[in-house]
């Protein structure tokens, strides 16, 4: 109590401490949650939330009124925001501050989380907090902290999933399984080496491709050529590495290190380099996955059979599955550099935005999209696309529709419609970030594009998404972001 009454402004300082410690507990028990909770693992302590509120005490006796953006920024940006290295983390962190850090707390109507409103700081004391908060405080749940309640289900999933996959490694790693684990292993690799797809022939590619690389498309002819070279690189790790082991396995060479790991990788059925101490590896050389053995080299045969189709003709298809490119980020360089030379903008101030059109399979897309590309295979984390009771908007000629809304219970990962990336040039409001430009329009929501659930450091792009239901804030909370690829 004494610590509550050392201030010129104890009620402005009750309600901004208890504001900061309510902060505190939201920050800290998003963690469990994973990647939608933050997308990397930091550690916050009550170092922190000790610091601040003396930082939070100086400022309120330093001036007259309370410099609300002031703390905020001390808050966000110094204090917990020295520990965060994400740009989308610390989105989520000032998003936080920004709703919670109101005048309104100091009069008792800031709402916390929905049933948990701030008390009235007037005449209270420290055991009338604990009183309240005990009283008041809703039960443990993803709403506390602004997330849908679906992320209870995706966490729940994956603890489950750690567990059993830890499980499996101990029982590898005990010995045993004799002459049927060899086996398997053996049917493992004759399974793959069947069903391995030939390498492309770089030669003739380019040989074909001169007379498109002086066209209009010259810029998605490199994509497909880079993409064809690394996938080629891919396809004789694979070959090699399983014709050495085969040989391993039956004497004819020396069993080594990088063997050893590779068949453990089979036996667990495993993409060979998920674990970092393993010395033989296909991920290296592949794109970023969550799947497991036989589901990714079933995702590598379709990422196959889409090159061969894109090769035949060398002309973008009309949708193009952009998940299964090694290096997406390239594709969208390519955008921009086809829009700016068919509209003689500079490149430089090209950046994209993204529509999500009435569209739902690829094979309806039949032509290509002024100043832009289709792109299918998204998925969405965090909430769900809705188009009930929106009219179809015509951007640029392509028929648009929907906004983010709340996610339907235990629907994680819905598909999403074609997406139609347009190329546009950059505007003096757009401010520049690493991720890109974000956009200040109210109705709009930056959301980010992963490559994988896993979020962090498989980060693409970032995407503009309609919002209504939801507002932009929400959508930070809550955690929405775009997938290309899912754990199955």
């Amino acid at each position: 109590d004494a610590y509550l009454d050392d201030c010129s402004k104890p009620k402005e300082f009750r309600a901004c401490l208890y504001t900061l410690c309510f902060f505190h507990s939201v920050m800290v028990g998003r963690i469990r949650f994973g990647a939608m909770g933050w997308s990397r693992k930091y550690g916050f302590n009550m170092g922190d939330l000790k610091i601040c509120s003396d930082v939070c005490k100086s400022y309120l006796n330093d001036n007259e009124v309370v410099p609300w953006k002031d703390l905020r920024y001390i808050f966000g940006e110094i204090m917990y925001g020295g520990h965060i290295t994400d740009f989308w983390d610390r989105m989520v962190d000032n998003t936080y501050l920004e709703v919670l850090m109101q005048p309104d707390i100091v009069m008792s109507k800031g709402q916390f989380a929905p049933g948990f409103n701030s008390p009235d700081p007037e005449g209270m004391k420290y055991d009338d907090y604990i009183k309240y908060t005990k009283e008041t405080l809703p039960p443990e749940a993803p709403p506390l902290y602004g997330l849908h309640p679906n992320s209870e289900i995706a966490y729940l999933m994956n603890a489950t999933s750690s567990l059993f996959s830890t499980i499996l490694r101990l029982s590898q790693g005990s010995g045993g399984g004799g002459d049927g684990e060899g086996s398997a292993i053996h049917n493992t690799i004759e399974d793959i080496l069947a069903r391995l797809p030939p390498t492309f022939d770089l030669i003739t590619l380019d040989e074909r491709a001169e007379e498109f690389l002086r066209g209009p498309q010259a810029p998605y002819v490199l994509v497909v050529k880079q993409e064809c070279g690394r996938m080629n690189l891919l396809l004789n790790k694979i070959s090699l590495s399983l014709d050495e082991l085969t040989k391993g396995l039956a004497g004819a060479l020396n069993m080594t290190q990088q063997m050893e790991d590779l068949a453990e990788a089979l036996t667990l059925m495993e993409v060979p380099g998920r674990n970092p101490f393993h010395t033989a590896s296909w991920e290296k050389l592949a794109w970023p996955s969550t799947k497991a053995l036989m589901q990714w080299f079933a995702d590598l045969i379709l990422r196959v059979d889409q090159l061969q189709t894109w090769t035949s003709t060398l002309q973008l298809p009309f949708s193009l599955w952009m998940g299964a490119l090694f290096n997406p980020t390239s594709f969208l360089t390519a955008i921009k550099q086809v829009v700016s030379r068919s509209t003689g903008s500079a490149l430089d101030q090209m950046s994209t935005e993204t529509h999500f059109t009435t569209m739902t399979e690829p094979s309806s897309a039949s032509s290509y999209p002024e100043n832009g590309v289709y792109v299918h295979g998204i998925y969405m984390e965090g909430a769900r696309w809705s188009t009930d009771g929106y009219s179809v908007d015509t951007v640029t000629g392509v028929d648009t529709q929907g906004a983010v809304a709340p996610s339907k219970p235990k629907e994680l990962y819905p598909l999403m419609p074609l997406m139609y990336i347009k190329g546009v040039p950059i505007q003096p409001s757009w401010n520049p970030q690493a991720v890109g430009y974000i956009r200040p329009e109210p109705h709009l929501y930056n959301c980010p594009v992963y490559y994988t659930v896993i979020r962090g450091p498989v980060f693409i792009f970032t995407a503009t998404l309609m919002t209504d239901q939801l507002n932009p804030a929400s959508c930070t909370l809550a955690g929405v972001a775009l997938m290309f690829s899912l754990t199955d």
